[in-house]
């Protein structure tokens, strides 16, 4: 089992992800070296060490489905205007867009979850575990695993990319900036849905643009 002193420990080495660093560190059985090569090969530590830059160019991509019924709108940010302007870079915002309508974020990262919506969601799911009969000791351990599994549910960076389920969001544009070469972010985003809160059906909508991005 890959520790997580371990993970960190590549981590301040390369300037990669988290889970690319596991990842890593998976793929080699632990092997400090061989896991820096294996990240170095997979361009990832290159392209971490672009994430001090400044990202101010991109665009707005919008995407909007069921006639209308379905609207997302996402800032993507890169570091110039000629990148903006690729067709890479603007399919890889209109996939983000995509994603967006079909997965239902609530929330960019988990730095971005409200305290007090983490605690109401610990409670509910604290009373989940003791009602499933799990013993005392063991459910706090249950509740952080099921809180980290919410974020996934939630967070855009963290969700299984729609198109990919292999890798998360966030993995996603690791691999775009050492595609792309430079630095790649998310900014903020807003989904509409016709009648969201309403006593109708409406997750049809999501259900179909889910569809069609497989």
């Amino acid at each position: 089992m890959i520790s997580a002193s371990l993970v960190k420990e590549l981590r301040e080495k390369t300037g990669a992800g988290m889970m690319d660093c596991k990842k890593a560190l998976t793929e080699t059985d632990g092997n400090m070296d061989k896991a820096i090569d294996f990240l170095r090969e997979k361009g990832l530590s290159a392209a971490a060490k672009k994430s001090g830059r400044i990202a101010t160019e991109g665009l707005v991509e919008t995407y909007v489905h069921g006639g209308g019924r379905l609207g997302v709108m996402v800032e993507i940010n890169c570091e110039t205007d000629f990148v903006a302007k690729t067709d890479d870079f603007q399919t890889f915002a209109k996939d983000i867009a995509m994603h967006i309508a079909a997965a239902k974020p609530e929330f960019l990262s988990s730095d971005e979850v409200p305290a007090d919506v983490i605690e109401s969601e610990k409670k509910i799911l604290r009373a989940q575990a003791l009602n499933e009969g799990k013993p005392e000791k063991i459910v706090d351990k249950m509740v952080e695993g099921r809180i980290q599994k919410y974020f996934k549910d939630v967070c855009l960076l963290e969700q299984p990319f729609v198109k990919d389920p292999d890798k998360t969001i966030s993995q996603l544009i690791t691999e775009k900036v050492a595609i792309i070469g430079e630095k790649i972010s998310i900014r903020r985003f807003v989904r509409y849905e016709l009648g969201e809160g309403m006593e109708k059906r409406v997750d049809e909508f999501a259900d179909e643009v889910a569809s069609m991005m497989k």
